[in-house]
């Protein structure tokens, strides 16, 4: 493993620790110590339970469609066995005026989905970069580990509500002094949920620089997917510029769910020598004609 791969993992393991503990320590402040293996349990059930919604049914829930038939797919099996992907990876496309791809499901049945705006916006040798980055997520199990950050969120959104009908049920006593509001207990319950999704933006963005790394190394061609990321950085100016009011004033970029475009630029273009060829040769064209020719399904 490279210095950045070890970087990466080890944040990996100190934010979902981190989230792990605040959980725990909102089941204590809830229920007592006790409370703390039925809380394992529900979060067990969230993991038994969210990996077997079959990803074609959160597929169809957006309105995608499976494009099979295409060249691309042949990319993308290419992908998935340089991968290590024992399961096939399927392709979707979602209608939709936003450029955007993600991955959905697990090793052994996995989706990429994509949209009609990034078929059209990207050509063949940005697309085979987004998509090796996405199939970069599925190799790394990413889309169990942010799973499970999901999970433990839910968790702590719900604790945080039965703290705050606990505080409710407890006002009317508290009114007539015979019972002593304990606000730290409370409070800490309310705050926890916010905590727990700053921690889970940093283990997403952590996960972000393994992706694009691994995905240049699938693809053997890290500019194709530096090229797709200055065409999204150049959309969504664009959308700023028409959408804002006034001066805009950029966000913090800890509450950013991806890293800074620039700075992945940055480490994709400090990337030395590939070890595998590029899967998409210059001479290489029209991967989706169909899409691009008259952007419909057929």
């Amino acid at each position: 493993m490279t210095s950045a791969q070890v970087r990466n993992f080890l944040q990996s393991v100190v934010l979902i620790t981190g989230m792990g503990l605040i959980v725990a320590a909102c089941t204590g402040l809830l229920g007592g110590k006790h409370a703390i293996p039925w809380a394992l349990l529900a979060l067990g059930l969230l993991l038994f339970v969210s990996p077997r919604i079959a990803p074609e049914f959160i597929m169809r829930k957006r309105g995608a469609w499976h494009a099979e038939h295409w060249p691309v797919v042949s990319v993308i099996d290419e992908l998935a066995k340089r991968a290590a992907i024992p399961g096939q990876v399927q392709l979707y496309v979602i209608p939709s005026a936003v450029v955007n791809a993600f991955a959905t499901g697990g090793r052994t049945q996995s989706v990429l989905a994509v949209t009609n705006e990034l078929l059209h916006r990207l050509d063949d040798r940005e697309l085979v970069g987004v998509l090796a980055h996405e199939m970069a997520h599925i190799g790394h199990n990413d889309l169990w580990i942010m799973n499970l950050a999901d999970a433990m969120n839910r968790l702590a959104d719900i604790m945080a509500i039965l703290g705050l009908l606990l505080f409710l049920f407890s006002l009317p006593f508290a009114l007539l002094g015979g019972y002593a509001i304990p606000w730290l207990v409370y409070l800490l319950l309310c705050l926890a949920p916010m905590a727990l999704r700053v921690l889970q933006l940093g283990l997403s963005r952590a996960r972000e620089y393994d992706a694009d790394r691994e995905g240049a190394q699938l693809s053997g061609d890290p500019e194709g997917l530096v090229r797709a990321l200055q065409k999204m950085e150049a959309q969504g100016r664009i959308r700023e510029s028409i959408f804002s009011t006034g001066r805009s004033l950029p966000g913090p970029s800890l509450l950013l769910t991806h890293p800074p475009i620039e700075r992945r630029i940055r480490r994709l273009k400090e990337l030395g020598q590939l070890t595998r060829p590029p899967l998409c040769s210059p001479d290489v064209q029209y991967l989706v004609p169909r899409v691009r020719a008259f952007g419909g399904r057929r």
